[in-house]
């Protein structure tokens, strides 16, 4: 552990960090916590909670994100004569500037506690130019779907054989029902499971905003 003053940590200290804390596990415990392993970063990340864990699966589904770190530190400023204590829930570094996450349910924002929180930590994050993100619900059909595909999202579990002929096949404007049956001479399964791992890479785009069938309409991206 180390204390800085918050301007000089460089981000590629944090981006290194471990968890400030971990969760632990007791009877009675109102969050279910665990750990997911993420594609964005190849190792397993820590939530606290079924919430923290959607908004890591959206972190991990986005390309514009290349690092994902839970708990990452811990912020402290003086005001109002009092110490302030705050661990974010996740610090995103992406191609653009790093993005400071805390995830809360929607009934809990108007708290004076957490809004209290909430702002000083934005005033202190974005003083760096960094953004910060109070993040608390997403469309539940486009979540279900990422966390669906989520199960596609491991490299070293499809044919690298089965994708490239995927890719050399016309199914821009295919029904995600008629794709399944392209490779004639591989097994339906197989074919399927390549394409959903296709729409978690994005190679392969489908409107995630309702749910998932063989009518879907399969895009290669622009």
């Amino acid at each position: 552990m180390e204390d800085r003053t918050w301007d000089s940590v460089p981000t590629s200290l944090l981006e290194a960090a471990l968890p400030w804390r971990t969760f632990r596990w007791h009877k009675g415990q109102k969050h279910y916590s665990g750990t997911y392993w993420s594609s964005t970063v190849c190792d397993h990340v820590i939530y606290e909670s079924r919430l923290e864990l959607g908004r890591l699966l959206l972190a991990d589904f986005d390309h514009s994100v290349r690092g994902i770190v839970a708990q990452p530190f811990l912020l402290k400023t003086v005001l109002e004569g009092k110490t302030r204590k705050h661990i974010p829930d996740y610090l995103l570094v992406t191609d653009e500037v790093p993005v400071v996450v805390d995830v809360k349910p929607i009934h809990q924002l108007a708290k004076p506690e957490v809004a209290f929180t909430f702002d000083w930590t934005r005033r202190l994050v974005e003083s760096r130019g960094w953004k910060y993100e109070v993040w608390s619900e997403h469309p539940a059909v486009e979540l279900e779907n990422i966390r669906f595909l989520a199960g596609y999202r491991r490299d070293w579990l499809f044919s690298g054989e089965v994708l490239e002929e995927l890719c050399g096949v016309h199914l821009d404007g295919l029904p995600f029902g008629q794709a399944v049956s392209c490779l004639p001479g591989r097994p339906e399964p197989q074919v399927r499971s390549a394409i959903h791992h296709l729409l978690w890479t994005q190679r392969l785009v489908t409107d995630l905003g309702r749910p998932l069938s063989p009518s879907h309409t399969l895009r290669w991206p622009a």
